[in-house]
């Protein structure tokens, strides 16, 4: 076990007694599909690490549905940043899809380290400017791909979700219906 922490906090500048430490700081979580890390309104405390499983983000709409935001696989952090790091309420609620096994550290233990780990504050910069990349790009294929193409690109860097979560979570997150989801799926295996 903790072949994720391993692989998240995979950065030159950390020592193995860093990362010996860091992976310490953890803490393991066993989670059933349904449950919820943090509700709407909460001010997230910690951070998770998924070691098995999927867990989602979600927004509620205007209607009252379930807009799924994002979704986070194996070796992933689990993660409300701005909750977290500005001590606001989220917007979001985050809810395992499937049972799963997290490590969790706390806000107070990880500022702790961080602020003692010169690595660890490289490693934090490089891991928010992927992420910062990748909602950039994410934004962008909402407006600049199709529907069908979002999804395929869904299933060839992500076949996890695909696999695990259910149909209507995966097409609030590509911003279609389920109905558009169950065409665009009829066309792919049709091919």
């Amino acid at each position: 076990m903790k072949k994720s922490l391993q692989h998240i906090y995979s950065h030159f500048l950390l020592s193995q007694e860093n990362v010996r430490e860091i992976m310490d700081a953890h803490d393991e979580v066993n989670i059933t599909k349904g449950d919820i890390l943090l509700s709407e309104g909460q001010i997230a405390a910690a951070y998770y690490i998924v070691e098995e499983g999927l867990v989602r983000a979600y927004v509620n709409g205007l209607d009252g549905s379930e807009i799924t935001t994002e979704f986070f696989i194996e070796n992933e952090i689990v993660i409300i940043p701005s909750s977290l790091f500005q001590k606001i309420p989220s917007v979001e609620n985050v809810q395992a899809v499937t049972d799963c096994t997290l490590f969790k550290i706390d806000y107070e233990k990880f500022q702790e380290l961080f602020h003692r780990q010169e690595g660890l504050r490289e490693w934090g910069r490089a891991w928010f400017s992927y992420q910062l990349f990748t909602m950039k790009q994410r934004s962008l294929d909402m407006i600049t791909e199709t529907a069908s193409a979002r999804y395929l690109k869904l299933m060839k860097d992500k076949p996890e979700i695909i696999r695990q979560a259910p149909l209507k979570h995966i097409a609030t997150y590509l911003g279609i219906t389920d109905t558009s989801l169950s065409r665009i799926r009829k066309e792919i295996t049709a091919k």
